[in-house]
């Protein structure tokens, strides 16, 4: 048992930043696309729920924040709002003629070439009008199934909630557990994806909710997906959830630096081993967890999961050709694939707004970088041409740097105040820099901390303003600039294209990629990780301590291993086509030397 129902898509669009998949299951769910919304900023779900009420004519009802649960309330009528708008989308495809243009004709012809429903779409369209065609057409209607609306929650954005007087909330109001709880009383039929971490307090909670257990058909009406970086953290999160009788549906793999959004570096493994010892292990993993599980839920007085049970496995980041794509699901045997920041390029998928999309469409690989930006203090994918990041900038010109606080998802320093700030914003920076300024260091000294300081910006507005742009509507507090967080893949695509274009690209039907020569994905993470060990090596300079050696040494120990692995897995990936094969080749030896040569630096070597 993989699912109750085949997903139409071997292919997901994943979260992207706060608003740029907030309303992608309306426009693209009932095409049988899954994507996922993330749910972390509730003012910015309230918003879009009165936007597409208004637009549906349903009745909006505002829920105010002197609601003590209005995070909860909120997240629970927007996700009620999408499910009965996507079932109402669905069910006017189903209805439709089979005309061309139509979107019940999208539906079938965005499928894979090889997807039975496709090639079934087409017999029909062949077939002279009369019964059989008509009874065809009856067959395909009924065939029709919506792609998922999933959710996710970084699990350690999770800050404790302060009453007005100052008094914290009990833990069930904080921000992370409010938000799984506005999944978890919605009506969707879906997954919520869990990343960015292990969070006990929330893994606890989910035992709180009904709909995660088995119901009569041994399924859970509402799932889990866990985010992990490699095979050692989907053992450890899974047999926590299988203790308390939670079955984990699927893992999701994400590359540690070939991503949108934040980068979490694993400790130099590599996507290729990453996958290669999940497709080893898969079967063991499955069974301990079953067994696991079903003890859990039989001594808990709960109805027995489906004794054959599958979790699904699917990977994400940087995946860019069709070729890619099929040997992902091929040789590793990965049920799906998540295809997110070329979408941003689609306007009929994501909320992009107009001036954003035209920057993206024109921008080049340098354009692209990872910063500090994240009050979170995890490396961050930035785009340096956004108006968020010029904005950012201007208030440093101008002796002003940091970002008025209004919303406070990432306040979490208490280094100055009793309750937690934020550091990206303008108190944090103010103080912070004056605490700087005592410390009499010298100018060149001075700078560069500073820098460092004023690094930090607004994710809670930037990550969300494009969102309200792009459907006409204005960012509180005339907070317009609009960050972005697109993976570097985005340097290899420049086209503004349909929805129906960039799915054929997917299934290989067409290609996307501009003149850029785009090394393979594989290669692509690699040069990140490289790069990414160079700048903590020459940050850390001679001053590294014994422990951070070793951190790094292990650290190039694994890549080298990892180019180890791809040199000997270059022939499967290149079968039919030698002179990518030696190109393949040459860059690993090429990066391999790049690391030896770091080796030999006296810090890292001791």
């Amino acid at each position: 048992m993989q699912n109750s129902h085949p997903r139409p898509h071997h292919f997901h669009i994943p979260v992207m930043g706060l608003g740029y998949t907030i309303d992608t299951p309306l426009k693209v769910a009932h095409l049988g696309i899954s994507s996922v919304v993330s749910i972390i900023e509730d003012e910015l779900v309230e918003r879009m729920r009165e936007h597409h009420c208004k637009l549906a004519g349903e009745p909006f009802h505002h829920i105010p924040n002197k609601e003590v649960d209005h995070r909860a309330m909120r997240i629970t009528a927007y996700l009620d709002l999408l499910q009965r708008l996507v079932q109402r989308n669905t069910e006017r495809v189903r209805s439709e003629a089979f005309t061309p243009g139509s979107d019940i004709e999208k539906y079938f012809l965005l499928l894979a070439d090889d997807h039975p429903l496709r090639a079934r779409y087409l017999a029909m369209t062949a077939l002279p009008d009369g019964a059989q065609r008509n009874a065809a057409q009856a067959d395909l209607r009924a065939a029709i199934r919506p792609g998922a609306i999933d959710v996710n929650i970084m699990a350690k954005i999770d800050r404790t909630v302060h009453a007005k007087d100052g008094t914290p909330l009990p833990p069930e109001y904080a921000e992370g557990m409010a938000a799984f709880r506005g999944f978890a009383l919605s009506q969707l039929d879906s997954s919520i994806v869990m990343s960015a971490g292990y969070n006990p307090r929330i893994y606890s909670y989910i035992a709180s909710f009904p709909d995660f257990f088995p119901g009569p058909d041994g399924i859970p009406r509402k799932k889990i997906i866990l985010k992990v970086s490699d095979l050692r953290s989907a053992m450890v999160q899974g047999r926590i959830l299988a203790k308390k009788g939670i079955w984990v549906s699927e893992f999701r793999i994400e590359s540690g630096l070939n991503c949108g959004g934040h980068a979490f570096a694993t400790e130099g493994h590599l996507m290729g081993p990453i996958l290669e010892e999940f497709k080893a292990r898969r079967d063991e993993l499955n069974a301990e967890l079953l067994t696991v599980c079903a003890k859990a839920l039989a001594e808990g007085g709960h109805l027995p999961l489906d004794p054959a049970s599958r979790f699904r496995i699917t990977v994400q980041g940087g995946i860019g050709t069709a070729e890619e794509d099929r040997f992902l699901r091929s040789h590793y045997g990965m049920d799906g694939t998540g295809w997110g920041s070329p979408f941003l390029l689609v306007p009929e998928a994501t909320s992009v707004d107009d001036g954003t999309m035209q920057q993206l469409r024109q921008a080049k690989q340098e354009d692209f970088f990872l910063s500090w930006a994240s009050p979170l203090g995890i490396p961050f994918h930035n785009f340096r041409n956004s108006t968020g990041e010029a904005q950012r900038k201007l208030r440093i010109a101008k002796n002003r740097p940091g970002s008025p606080c209004y919303k406070k998802y990432l306040s979490s320093n208490t280094e100055f105040t009793e309750i937690p700030i934020c550091t990206s914003s303008r108190q944090y920076m103010d103080l912070k820099l004056k605490q700087l300024k005592a410390m009499d260091l010298a100018p060149e000294a001075y700078e560069r901390e500073a820098a460092k300081i004023t690094e930090k910006d607004c994710l809670c507005e930037g990550l969300g303003a494009g969102a309200l742009l792009k459907n006409g509507m204005h960012p509180a507090h005339k907070l317009e600039a609009v960050t972005i967080c697109p993976g570097p893949n985005l340097a290899y695509f420049s086209r503004v294209v349909s929805l129906r274009t960039m799915v054929d690209h997917i299934h290989g039907r067409l290609s996307l990629l501009n003149t850029t020569e785009r090394p393979h994905m594989f290669i692509n993470e690699l040069k990140l990780y490289v790069d990414y060990l160079r700048r903590e090596a020459e940050q850390l300079a001679k001053d590294a301590t014994d422990r951070q050696r070793r951190h790094l040494q292990n650290f190039k120990d694994n890549l080298l291993q990892g180019i180890h692995y791809y040199e000997e897995l270059a022939p499967v990936i290149h079968r039919k086509a030698m002179d990518q094969m030696q190109r393949f080749k040459e860059q690993l030896q090429r990066h391999a030397e790049e690391l030896r040569a770091l080796l030999a630096v006296e810090m890292v070597v001791g």
